[in-house]
């Protein structure tokens, strides 16, 4: 069973900077796809960005592109969301999740993943 543990969310000034982290067990790290999602309130939980299981490859919506970067740390098991000049919309709870590859981050069907973390919360004041 995957554990995905979220941190580092706050409130923060528009045009801030924060670091989100993902602290992932249960999974051989290293051989999945990393993805970070957002649920702003009444809104559907949407993909915000993804990496591949060795780095090399990333994915960002559109919104984020320029402003946000995924990373991780395969030797710590952890991924990781830089989210810098942040916007008032970018305020939501925040999630991780691992899957095979980042295409399947990118196609799969959200109901299909079983297993989530509590989140973190991002306020971002304007």
């Amino acid at each position: 069973q995957v554990q995905l543990v979220e941190s580092g969310g706050g409130l923060v000034q528009a045009g801030g900077s924060l670091r989100l982290s993902c602290a992932v067990s249960g999974r051989t790290f290293s051989s999945y796809g990393m993805g970070w999602f957002r649920q702003a309130p009444g809104k559907e939980r949407d993909l915000v960005a993804a990496i591949s299981s060795s780095g090399g490859t990333t994915y960002y919506t559109d919104s984020v592109k320029g402003r946000f970067t995924i990373s991780r740390g395969n030797a710590k098991n952890t991924a990781y969301l830089q989210m810098n000049s942040l916007k008032p919309e970018d305020t939501a709870v925040y999630y991780c999740n691992v899957d095979r590859t980042l295409q399947s981050l990118v196609r799969r069907p959200l109901h299909e993943y079983d297993y989530w973390g509590q989140g973190t919360q991002v306020t971002v004041s304007s």
